[in-house]
């Protein structure tokens, strides 16, 4: 009887204790053609929760991360969103693709569930109202402005196209790059979409080379970029490759690419890895044998933000963190990171980069 009474008293502090961990996720393409950032999010996320665990957890309470995927796909972000749901989830870092976190913002929005992407960049994610969704990656919008001016600046009587992979993203980024160029005067000779998950793009190649295209601009990911910009390579058709939003500040470019990606342009997000605030965590993560770019620390700054935003609120309820998070400035791997009234960082500010010698560099 007495072995029966300990046992139940072991259970309830057994169980007392899982449930008093707070409980987080990540969401993003851990499979699939987008797998090297998602693999960049679930290290960024578990060398964060390691942190905040290591210095106390927040308000006492040991951190637990649980991770979905979502393949990059519209209908996977909505099913890994209802799965973090389930589980109990306050906090999702994530997810990378705009379309998928578009739809699954509006999960974690009636879920009560605060959101905040490193990643998605689409101006539609913030624009539509939700108070619980924000993101510390610059927006698309600010990229097109920045991409529009360079190519009127740069290339003016030259022939440009403009292709896109029609997601969210790429179709979103490709038009606001046309709208800024066409404000600066020029109009781009070929706008189209492109079918994406392609292994062989010539015949896409071979249409830009007759029209005589000189600059090819590109709304998309970093795997159809690669092969589009090796198959000119292998037709001696010398285009100039350029894109936005940060998409090539990974290896994967490179390793797809190969040759090819010398010179490729491209704006991104200000790498972080040049931060003296990160300079601790960088070299945690060589030391274990990982170099964090891309969106890396970007998701540990997603999660470093909403803990010191639940700390400076003192409470884990959703609204005093909506709050916490809109009226604080957090001191973070990125730096200073404060919100605007739609959950945009009130800093946006792309850098150029050139793909230079094997690796990219920002240019001089």
């Amino acid at each position: 009887m007495r072995s029966f009474f300990y046992a139940g008293i072991l259970s309830i502090v057994s169980f007392a204790s899982v449930q008093a961990d707070v409980l987080i996720g990540v969401a993003g393409p851990m499979t699939g053609a987008n797998a090297w950032p998602g693999e960049q999010m679930q290290r960024g996320a578990e060398l964060a929760v390691a942190d905040i665990n290591a210095a106390g957890g927040v308000l006492g309470d040991e951190v637990r991360l649980l991770t979905a995927d979502d393949f990059c796909d519209p209908d996977q972000g909505v099913a890994a969103a209802r799965k973090l749901v389930s589980e109990g989830v306050i906090f999702v870092a994530g997810h990378y693709c705009s379309g998928a976190s578009i739809p699954a913002s509006k999960i974690y929005q009636d879920a009560g569930v605060v959101m905040i992407s490193p990643a998605s960049s689409n101006p539609t994610l913030t624009e539509l109202g939700r108070a619980n969704v924000f993101r510390v990656i610059i927006r698309d919008d600010a990229d097109g402005i920045m991409d529009g001016n360079y190519l009127a600046d740069h290339w003016k009587g030259k022939e440009i196209a403009i292709l896109h992979d029609d997601s969210v993203f790429g179709k979103g980024l490709a038009d606001s790059t046309k709208e800024q160029l066409r404000k600066r005067g020029v109009t781009e000779a070929i706008y189209k979409a492109f079918q994406p998950g392609k292994s062989d793009y010539s015949a896409e190649i071979a249409e830009l080379q007759s029209a005589n295209i000189a600059v090819l601009y590109v709304g998309g990911y970093q795997t159809e970029m690669g092969l589009l910009i090796r198959a000119a390579r292998d037709r001696g058709y010398n285009v100039q490759l350029v894109t936005g939003s940060g998409v090539l500040a990974t290896e994967e470019y490179g390793l797809i690419a190969g040759a090819a990606a010398e010179g490729t342009l491209f704006t991104s997000f200000p790498d972080p890895r040049l931060n003296s605030n990160a300079a601790a965590v960088i070299e945690r993560f060589r030391a274990d044998g990982f170099d964090p770019e891309g969106y890396t620390l970007l998701t540990y700054a997603a999660i470093q933000t909403w803990a010191l935003a639940v700390e400076k609120a003192g409470t884990l309820e959703l609204q005093p963190v909506i709050q916490s998070l809109h009226k604080n400035e957090f001191s973070t791997v990125l730096g200073p990171i404060a919100f605007d009234a739609k959950g945009d960082i009130t800093t946006q500010s792309p850098v150029w980069y050139v793909w230079k010698g094997g690796t990219y560099v920002p240019v001089e």
